[in-house]
């Protein structure tokens, strides 16, 4: 049997957050969340969850900088960021990418459904 895979939702939209809190253990998965980029840093350090779902445009701390902090500590380098953000600009898309995430959606764009494809394609 395989262990639950753990999912880290930073994300400040609390209404955004507790959608995912709701679905993803439905489909099998542990969820730990945040409401800003430098709680969720402290609480992916603790957990060290196995795909990371995070926000770009949250207080106390970016989720650039959060993305940064992550790809440059080696216990939590390797952990798969998917960057969900309303900023849908090519700059923005590109610097994600330097910084290290997996994917970028637009969140204006998709539905839960395809953010939950996309963690079981990464999983896989």
């Amino acid at each position: 049997m395989n262990a639950v895979k753990k999912i880290a939702v930073i994300e400040d939209d609390r209404f955004l957050r507790k959608v995912y809190e709701t679905k993803l253990p439905r489909q099998g998965y542990a969820v730990v969340s945040a409401e800003d980029g430098e709680a969720g840093l402290a609480l992916i350090k603790q957990e060290l969850p196995d795909v990371v779902l995070l926000d770009l445009i949250m207080p106390k701390m970016t989720g650039f900088e959060v993305l940064a902090a992550l790809k440059s500590d080696k216990k939590t380098a390797k952990i798969p960021v998917v960057v969900l953000s309303n900023l849908g600009q090519e700059e923005d898309i590109a610097r994600a990418k330097e910084l290290g995430a997996s994917e970028f959606l637009v969140k204006s764009n998709l539905t839960i459904k395809d953010v939950m494809d996309l963690i079981e394609q990464i999983l896989k």
